[in-house]
């Protein structure tokens, strides 16, 4: 491990490991893309708010552990609020694709939560 920097391992992980649920895995990995290009865009358009909220969402959308990953998901789909959204700024190629994978992956991990595990 590197100092200063925190490695999550099987000791600190609440619940099983993302690769034990490869449905929740690759899902977060398609929203992950789907953000990628979302904060592409938004540089494109110099969009400084929305940038600077999207910027870290990919990054966690491929690194957190099944515990986290719901809240980054649902910090994600705020992004559409009806007042304010991410869609008043970005075009509809970009912004449906990251919503549409942010809500695949609410919903298997909603599946996870029913099956309890």
């Amino acid at each position: 491990m590197t100092a200063g920097r925190h490695t999550p391992d099987a000791r600190s992980r609440r619940g099983p490991a993302r690769h034990e649920r490869p449905a929740i895995d690759e899902a977060a990995l398609i929203a992950a893309r789907a953000g990628d290009r979302m904060v592409r865009e938004a540089r494109t358009r110099e969009a400084a708010r929305w940038l600077a909220y999207l910027e870290p969402l990919p990054d966690s959308l491929r690194d957190a552990d099944l515990g986290d990953l719901r809240k980054v998901a649902l910090r994600a789909r705020a992004a559409y609020g009806p007042k304010d959204s991410v869609r008043d700024v970005l075009p509809p190629d970009v912004t449906e694709p990251f919503l549409d994978a942010i809500d695949r992956l609410l919903r298997e991990l909603a599946r996870r939560e029913v099956a309890g595990g």
